[in-house]
């Protein structure tokens, strides 16, 4: 406690490191947590592959929308972990500017990055901790928590819901059950498999780590 009861400032430098430990620590957790849903859809494959040899269609449908479900978390998880590489960049930038400017400078770009870090349950807590945090420090203005976007991934996944389930069907039972997938439009087309997503992230990583060395190499 400092002079009149009052807690004394915290060092900016201090604040934007134990940020870069959460976010890395929350990263991992990620991880973990991609793993253990992976496991989990290998365990509905064989049990839906045992349905489908006892031509028990209904079981086979309700075990395809499992997998479409944990496919759907999985890509929303390396989405997730694209934000958090941009975040953990722009706390870079913000230890170059600390540098030379002696203060933190406000950051859209992180803002944007926690708004869509705070949609996902697993690390929303956190996220939330580290925005009123931020928000404090003069990184980020007030954000508004968008409640409707579970609503809206409901009614999607019942749109998609057949289409997806057939795909499924015809991928693990060798085609024996559902539809064969639409032919790709064009050679080379960009994949959306959670393989890709990632691939984007280290983009997007790898990006920000190039504009971070050319932006310290001009201070020097």
């Amino acid at each position: 406690m400092g002079l009149f009861g009052k807690s004394p400032e915290r060092n900016p430098k201090e604040m934007v490191n134990e940020w870069s430990h959460k976010l890395r620590k929350e990263g991992y957790n990620l991880d973990r947590q991609i793993r253990a849903i992976q496991r989990e859809e290998d365990k509905i494959k064989r049990s839906l592959k045992e349905a489908a040899a006892k031509n028990d269609k209904q079981v086979c449908t309700i075990l395809a929308k499992e997998i479409i479900r944990s496919r759907k978390a999985i890509s929303k998880i390396y989405t997730s972990k694209a934000h958090l590489n941009s975040v953990q960049m722009q706390m870079k930038n913000q230890l170059a500017t600390l540098r030379v400017a002696g203060s933190l400078q406000k950051s859209t770009e992180v803002m944007q990055a926690m708004q869509a870090l705070l949609r996902l349950p697993e690390i929303a807590q956190t996220m939330q901790e580290l925005s009123k945090e931020m928000m404090k420090a003069g990184i980020i203005e007030e954000m508004v928590d968008e409640t409707m976007s579970n609503m809206e991934d409901e009614e999607e996944m019942e749109e998609a819901a057949q289409s997806e389930v057939d795909k499924v069907l015809w991928e693990l039972t060798q085609g024996k059950l559902g539809e064969a997938p639409a032919p790709p439009t064009a050679v080379g087309a960009p994949s959306t498999s959670q393989e890709g997503l990632l691939d984007a992230s280290w983009r997007l990583h790898w990006t920000m780590e190039c504009r971070f060395n050319c932006y310290n190499y001009a201070l020097c």
